[in-house]
């Protein structure tokens, strides 16, 4: 459901200001912490904005009859809709718009990158002036909604007593689970650790996403009747067979990609030499920082994450709130290349990251007792471009230099844990583990879709509930067919 384009307040909203006047509006620009202060702890860098700034930002709009902006987003959020709304003071209302469509708003404000979905088709970019600040405006929406305390509960079908299972309670597995239950299906959803919210809470660390604002967005899954069973693997604690005799019809699998990638490179085994997704779930997840932890991790003082994604950057600038002294980026190719959001690159930039570009490591040195004390970094130049459209790093001969460090953090990639589709005997895999499925996210087992980072391998947050909110639909469509 959108909002009426042709409301009698929306259309008396247009003529207050001119089209041509509103894209002539400055973009206005979200106040952060200051580095040096926010690099010592873990409160959030990013503070929001004013209720003040929200509705001057969101005056840039201007309400196009065919608005790009939602071709661009994954989920297909009703964007001019929750923006006019910021305009006219109607906040409470802006949030339940987006929450037509969006399980998760307050998290995707945050960790979505808009500068290459949404905002990338703003039509202020084809006009050649910074696109209107959806993400900001969408974290507005959904922190004033959570902060007013008056949560709205998006309004769900009659129960018609059909169990479906969602496998992984990640952002896939929440926005299927989402928009099943407004469908009035009986939603359980399994997860394999101790706490929901998947890569949600043990992937990104609290000064870019609270985990508070996860867990309040899991409530509001919760008030809507959907089921979490945690500490739960299918595949293990249960299998598919063992739910489908409890009467589950119907299987979503979720499961993410929580297998971490190495380099297979000499020393790689040595102490202090760990992945990124070992790093961040201990830090994130378990509290490793508290020396009370039962899972304690190394406070490095010399730390080089090897890599430059997201993931590289949450890891570096974790290091650096733990106390290195030294916290480096080592990357292959040039900073243009980069996979990582320029917003994550500028804040690691500011709290004092060292990027060591056109750098890859060799071979990892240990001490007499295991641990490593340095690394070979071979010097890389660019050359061709290679199939991902970036030009393909090549090793400079003889260039080669040595480097102390105390702690390395792999952060090149993850594959999905084979664990789960290898347990659902019939499904059809690809030789990186990851399901097969259709436009409908169905899979070759008729009963169970699946969707996110076991079909896609690794992509982004929004990217994952776009398809939990396709397999939503594929699997409504195929029980009532099948009813």
């Amino acid at each position: 459901m959108s909002e009426d384009r042709n409301a009698p307040w929306r259309d008396e909203l247009r003529k207050t200001i001119k089209a041509k006047d509103r894209t002539a509006l400055e973009r206005v620009h979200m106040n952060e912490l200051d580095p040096e202060y926010r690099s010592h702890n873990k409160e959030e860098v990013n503070q929001g904005l004013t209720a003040e700034q929200a509705m001057k930002e969101a005056q840039r709009c201007i309400d196009c009859a065919n608005p790009t902006c939602m071709q661009g987003c994954p989920v297909s959020i009703d964007i001019p809709g929750f923006i006019k709304n910021i305009e006219r003071g109607e906040f409470l209302q802006a949030a339940k718009v987006l929450k037509n469509t969006s399980a998760l708003p307050a998290v995707c404000g945050r960790v979505c990158p808009q500068e290459v979905q949404c905002e990338a088709q703003c039509i202020h970019v084809k006009m050649g002036k910074q696109a209107v600040a959806i993400g900001h405006l969408e974290r507005f929406a959904a922190d004033y909604e959570r902060e007013s305390g008056k949560m709205d509960i998006p309004v769900c079908a009659p129960s018609n007593g059909i169990k479906v299972g969602i496998i992984g309670a990640g952002p896939a597995g929440l926005s299927c689970a989402g928009d099943l239950a407004k469908l009035g299906y009986d939603v359980t959803v399994f997860e394999a650790l101790h706490e929901v919210g998947g890569v949600l809470k043990y992937g990104i660390p609290e000064f870019r996403l609270p985990n508070v604002i996860v867990d309040v967005e899991v409530e509001v899954l919760r008030k809507m009747g959907v089921k979490f069973i945690t500490d739960c693997l299918v595949g293990k604690t249960v299998t598919l067979e063992d739910l489908q005799a409890e009467g589950f019809k119907c299987f979503f699998v979720a499961s993410g990609a929580g297998l971490p990638n190495f380099m297979n490179i000499p020393g790689e085994n040595l102490i202090n030499v760990l992945s990124s997704n070992e790093y961040l779930t201990r830090v994130n997840l378990m509290d490793a920082a508290n020396p009370e932890s039962d899972t304690p991790v190394f406070f490095g003082k010399n730390v080089a994450i090897i890599g430059g994604g997201n993931t590289a950057m949450d890891s570096v600038r974790t290091a650096k709130r733990l106390g290195a002294k030294r916290s480096m980026i080592v990357y292959r190719r040039s900073e243009q290349e980069m996979p990582a959001r320029l917003e994550e690159v500028k804040h690691a930039k500011e709290e004092g990251v060292e990027f060591m570009t056109l750098h890859n490591p060799i071979e990892y040195i240990g001490d007499e007792k295991g641990r490593v004390k340095q690394m070979r970094l071979q010097k890389m130049e660019l050359g061709e471009p290679d199939a991902s459209g970036r030009r393909k790093p090549v090793e400079i001969p003889g260039a080669i230099e040595t480097i102390d460090v105390d702690m390395v953090i792999v952060a090149i990639g993850v594959s999905p844990n084979p664990i789960v589709p290898s347990s659902i005997k019939g499904l059809e895999i690809t030789k990186w583990h990851t399901i097969v499925v259709n436009e409908s996210m169905q899979s070759s087992i008729p009963v169970v879709f699946a969707g996110g980072d076991i079909v896609r391998g690794g992509a982004t947050v929004i990217l994952a509930m776009g398809d939990g909110r396709r397999a939503a639909a594929g699997i409504d469509a195929y029980l009532q067919n099948k009813k």
